[in-house]
């Protein structure tokens, strides 16, 4: 069976190459993503980090890209906590009603969740693709804590889209 899924990918850009270990690991269950968050090229990376790209603009593109998709996926690593647009973008996820899943990077069970992560998350797993599947596929894949044992979550969030 092959699967494709639409998701948004929020994460730290310094942590762009865990967004390809991450696709190229559910492709290899024959799980496709289709990922529309924003990766940063060398060209524009400069304009970011100089702050000349209005901040309206960024959230409107993310908007738009956000919607798209079916999941919001925030892959977790050692500054992804401390990220101003990571809880950005769950906060914007959950206010559109968006399922959203923790994923611990591989190796990444010490890093600290971010705080919007723990208000509206549904789940956080670590790096093992069956367990991102099924919580891709709206499964109650519960809350991993650091020590990659299962802990309560923080918050029990029931998202309901109005239409």
């Amino acid at each position: 069976m092959n699967t494709t899924k639409n998701i948004f990918i929020s994460h730290h850009h310094k942590d762009d190459k865990s967004v390809s270990d991450f696709t190229n690991l559910l492709a290899g269950k024959n799980y496709n993503i289709r990922n529309s968050s924003i990766r940063v090229n060398e060209k524009n990376k400069e304009r970011l980090e100089k702050e000349q790209v209005p901040r309206k603009t960024l959230e409107r593109l993310l908007n738009i890209k956000m919607r798209w998709a079916g999941t919001v996926v925030v892959l977790i690593g050692s500054q992804t906590y401390s990220r101003e647009w990571v809880n950005w973008e769950i906060e914007k996820a959950a206010q559109l009603g968006k399922r959203i899943l923790g994923v611990f990077m591989h190796g990444g069970k010490d890093a600290n969740i971010p705080e919007n992560l723990e208000k509206y998350g549904d789940g956080l797993v670590g790096w093992n693709s069956e367990k991102i599947i099924a919580g891709l596929e709206g499964e109650d894949v519960g809350w991993c804590a650091s020590s990659g044992e299962s802990r309560p979550p923080v918050t029990n969030v029931k998202r309901v889209v109005c239409q």
